[in-house]
């Protein structure tokens, strides 16, 4: 094919663009060489980028819905997507550009090929554009899609609600995503992706991610995981094998909770029955410059910015929240008045040899197994004594706070069923095993011995009502 002819003066802005990307490849490729810690501290922001920024150390804050052009010449240009340029917040942002960058890095952290990110305004609006475009009817029947039951309150009632019932989707439940056989049953020709959350919320529950990602393979589509609750600090999916990877980076990434966000990140040359070639190259830029632009979930400049300054961090506050959490899934085990803890760090959790396996803390020190497992900052339990045992223990904490949020610095409760899975009625919640007294703890980055305090407190209140 004859390479497209340009008049000079946007030829010239293309030029000048194609110098921009080598140059931001140049210090992509540096940074790649870096260890986890100091990606997550510079991400590509380098002492060029500085510079430019009137020596700024920290990334800024571009707080501007649109970008001012030079001319006719450089808007056709940047407009067009031939040179790099952000145009317009609701399509691209220097300051959601430097996030992007350091998400990608972090998420591809020894994974050989190249690797991309779209920032979103949440974590739902990741998980939308990352499923949607496979979505699609080509005349060969009803599409399917095959989903792990064991899932966020959000992420069910985007599938069964918006994609099953509003619009004839056969949404496939995998009842034990530790099953691999049950995946495998589950596809056929027209399913366009599978999807799992490792670990999940609230239950705790994991998936074989090597062995789904082939599976996926194999019938020609991608796996995406969703790795809120572990971090790239913990697990890297795309390392093995899965293709795409969404964040509520509002959670664990963002422990300071000032904000809202998401992100989509994927590997280049993803698998799928549909779509243009772009989508299969390049996935997370064709959200960002398709689909994210017409739909609009775009995040604001000064969230990416919180988001950057607490993800300087990341690796050393998922050790310390994680060996936090398994000091309280163990108190909370030996305890008379809880009847079952969902860590996959205690030995005797249905998913604790996978999850062994799979979840390391990134860089450690140690080429011990038992040294670098990490089993991440989340856990559940069921209280003895059913749903108002489980209230009553709720309304006893005292320095536990009680909201529907994870992965903060600071310890939060949730009862499950009345919450962030309400909506699911019972029939969902039973799908996905959530029983009326469940209780999900988000340890946080308090002194263990005060969370357990207070959870003590809370339980031994119960044998005095």
């Amino acid at each position: 094919m004859a390479e497209q002819k340009y008049p000079p003066g946007i030829q010239a802005y293309i030029e000048r663009g194609q110098q921009m990307a080598a140059t931001e490849a140049k210090q992509r490729t540096l940074m790649r060489r870096k260890r986890f810690d100091t990606i997550a501290v510079h991400g590509i922001y380098g002492l060029e980028a500085t510079l430019a920024h009137q020596g700024s150390i920290n990334e800024p804050a571009f707080l501007s819905s649109a970008q001012h052009f030079e001319n006719s010449d450089h808007m056709e240009a940047a407009l067009a997507y031939l040179m790099p340029s952000w145009a317009y917040s609701r399509i691209a942002n220097p300051t959601l550009h430097y996030l992007e960058e350091t998400l990608a890095l972090l998420e591809g952290y020894g994974f050989p090929g190249e690797v991309s990110c779209c920032v979103t305004a949440s974590g739902m609006s990741a998980i939308f554009l990352a499923t949607n475009p496979f979505l699609v009817e080509e005349g060969q029947g009803p599409i399917n899609c095959v989903v792990s039951s064991k899932c966020y309150g959000g992420s069910f009632m985007l599938f069964n609600e918006r994609y099953a019932k509003e619009r004839g989707i056969d949404v496939r439940w995998v009842k034990d995503p530790l099953d691999l056989g049950e995946w495998e049953n589950l596809v056929d020709e027209q399913t366009r992706f599978l999807f799992g959350e490792m670990p999940s919320n609230p239950g705790l529950s994991v998936f074989d991610v090597c062995a789904v990602a082939q599976l996926a393979h194999q019938n020609g589509i991608p796996l995406i995981v969703d790795s809120t609750v572990a971090t790239p600090a913990l697990l890297r999916p795309l390392c093995l094998g899965a293709d795409i990877v969404v964040h509520s980076v509002s959670k664990s990434m963002n422990t300071g909770g000032l904000t809202i966000a998401g992100a989509v990140i994927a590997r280049h040359q993803i698998l799928s029955l549909v779509g243009p070639d772009e989508l299969k190259e390049n996935f997370a830029l064709y959200l960002k410059l398709l689909p994210g632009r017409d739909f609009g979930p775009a995040l604001n400049p000064l969230s990416a910015l919180f988001v950057l300054n607490d993800l300087h961090t990341l690796r050393s506050k998922m050790d310390l929240l994680s060996q936090n959490c398994l000091q309280v899934a163990l108190f909370l085990d030996q305890h008379s008045e809880v009847t079952a803890v969902y860590y996959p760090g205690l030995p005797a959790d249905s998913g604790h040899v996978v999850a062994s396996r799979l979840m390391r803390l990134v860089d450690c020190e140690s080429d011990s197994d038992t040294v670098s497992q990490r089993y991440g900052h989340l856990l559940s339990f069921r209280v003895r004594g059913g749903a108002a045992a489980a209230r009553l223990f709720f309304d006893n904490l005292q320095m536990i706070l009680r909201a529907t949020d994870l992965g903060r610095i600071k310890s939060i409760a949730t009862i499950p069923a009345i919450s962030t899975h309400q909506q699911q009625g019972e029939q969902g919640r039973s799908l996905a095993d959530i029983p009326v007294d469940l209780v999900r703890l988000n340890v946080g980055g308090e002194h263990p011995e005060d969370i357990i305090q207070d959870l003590d407190q809370a339980l031994r209140g119960l044998r005095q009502s």
